[in-house]
């Protein structure tokens, strides 16, 4: 399969992600649970290049090659925390809103506002969201796996 386009992003619109990505970290979430979402995600939508980008960038905060490949079978594995596993239900919840999904329960709401202040988890939404966004551009366009950001 081949790539639809060589570069689908335009400076304004680069220059506005970079905008989202500052107020993501200004939220003060840890980078490795960021790089989690951001993996659980992708896998979900089934995006090749964001699955590899995330991987990478995991690695790079210090992420261990274990629990990158059981994050996609996050609930019946014991390598993650009570607050990971909360963004974790959240980042699915918000990602799977298809076909009558039920989409954030208040419950999966409930759990995840237990672990993270209102910054912490506008930036773990704002997270969940530009990953979807990113997903179905990639998707759309056809861009590869192999890039990292």
């Amino acid at each position: 399969m081949e790539a639809r386009m060589t570069s689908p992003a335009n400076p304004h619109v680069i220059t506005a992600i970079q905008h989202l990505y500052k107020a993501v970290h200004a939220g003060g979430v840890d980078e490795q649970l960021l790089s989690l979402v951001h993996l659980r995600a992708s896998q979900i939508n089934g995006c090749s290049p964001c699955v590899f980008a995330g991987i990478q960038s995991a690695k790079k905060a210090g992420e261990t090659e274990e629990r990158l490949h059981n994050v996609v079978a996050w609930r019946e594995t014991p390598f993650y925390t009570d607050e990971e596993r909360a963004a974790l239900a959240l980042t699915e919840a918000a990602t799977r809103l298809q076909d009558g999904a039920p989409g954030v329960t208040d419950e999966i709401w409930d759990a995840a506002a237990d672990h993270f202040s209102e910054d912490q988890l506008g930036a773990i939404t704002l997270v969940i969201a530009m990953t979807n966004f990113f997903n179905r551009l990639n998707r759309t366009v056809r861009e590869q796996a192999g890039k990292t950001w």
